[in-house]
């Protein structure tokens, strides 16, 4: 029997398949960065019974931004957009968390409040793009946040949270990964500030844990995950020592007793898969983490089925794949051929690559 296919927990979540449809910016948002009839749409037909969601990045502050059309939770208005969202899934018998997210320096001025400087915990600029109302632009200088700004963006995420809850969501991830706000606090390679947020791992780790435990706050621990790239250089990230930065994190995560830690494995850089590596990520993290453990990055059917029997990972969250197959989980069930996705298609635009791909009542 498939390991795939048997039930599992992640905190308080009963679940009923461990195939896990992972963040995916899209950009469909409607004016005033609230989701829409399409997004409804799109995020219904992904649902399985019994199976997790997590949501796309959704910024909690206009500072949080670095992709226009994404939509937000940063305001009262956004909640009864995304409360359509949650009771299309809840309908079709699937549970849904909303990624909380700060871009932090990977934004550029266009994006940002009266056209200042994006923040960080340092000011050191990173290499990629913005994707900015006018297209895709160099990231800005940030500038450093001041000591006494930090606990107003730790707010920030606690009232996301709290809107979060109020939209009907069954729980948040923090978004920890991929080189934004929590990450660069994290990483020594963005992170040279001298202060409680700086220098040993126990400083550059408060941030992270300080907004975790604001949405524990609103959820109860067992209704919080958390996403790390422990490898991830996206964004010019870097770290001296990620083993023991990315083991100290988990070990408090886990005193925490998040209901799920989420790991993006090194074989994804960006959006590319550039190795069939084995999952040394969460392989690490699972010897400092207890709880129930998701692995993600360019998996498919059968290696996911090997992380999980390996007891490395408890669920597999899958990305493209998702994209391009509404009913992901049940063509994986039964080892059917996946719809081919187009890239071209995943960043912005209409329901042409979002919400029109093929399910197998329409193939077969």
């Amino acid at each position: 029997m498939s390991m795939l296919f048997t039930p599992f927990r992640a905190g308080a979540l009963s679940l009923g398949h461990r195939v896990v449809m992972a963040p995916l910016t899209r950009m469909r948002s409607e004016p005033g960065d609230k989701a829409g009839a399409l997004m409804r749409e799109y995020y219904a037909q992904r649902t399985s019974h019994g199976g997790l969601i997590v949501s796309e990045a959704t910024p909690v502050a206009r500072e949080g931004y670095g992709y226009a059309g994404a939509p937000g939770i940063y305001d009262d208005a956004q909640i009864e957009g995304w409360r359509t969202v949650t009771d299309a899934v809840h309908a079709s018998g699937g549970k849904i968390v909303m990624q909380l997210w700060h871009v932090g320096r990977q934004s550029h001025r266009d994006l940002q409040p009266d056209g200042g400087a994006p923040v960080a915990p340092s000011a050191i600029q990173a290499e990629g793009d913005a994707y900015t109302p006018n297209g895709p632009a160099p990231f800005s200088m940030p500038r450093a946040l001041a000591l006494h700004e930090i606990p107003g963006v730790i707010e920030q995420f606690r009232q996301g949270a709290a809107r979060a809850k109020a939209a009907g969501f069954d729980g948040v991830e923090i978004h920890g990964a991929n080189g934004y706000l929590p990450d660069q606090f994290l990483q020594d390679g963005t992170n040279h500030r001298t202060d409680a947020y700086g220098g040993p791992i126990e400083n550059r780790a408060r941030f992270l844990l300080e907004v975790t435990q604001a949405a524990i706050d609103v959820w109860g621990a067992d209704r919080v995950g958390v996403r790390l790239s422990p490898s991830g250089t996206y964004g010019s990230m870097s770290d001296s020592n990620p083993q023991e930065t990315f083991g100290y994190v988990a070990e408090k995560l886990d005193e925490m007793g998040i209901a799920y830690l989420h790991v993006v494995e090194p074989r994804i850089k960006g959006t590319e898969l550039v190795a069939e590596s084995d999952a040394v990520a969460a392989r690490h993290l699972r010897g400092a983490f207890s709880g129930t453990l998701i692995a993600a990055g360019g998996f498919d059917g059968a290696s996911a089925e090997a992380i999980i029997r390996a007891g490395d990972a408890d669920a597999v969250a899958f990305g493209r794949a998702f994209i391009s197959n509404p009913d992901l989980p049940e063509r994986l069930r039964r080892n059917l051929p996946l719809n081919p996705y187009d890239r071209s298609t995943f960043y912005g635009g209409d329901a042409h690559g979002y919400t029109d791909y093929p399910a197998l009542e329409s193939v077969g």
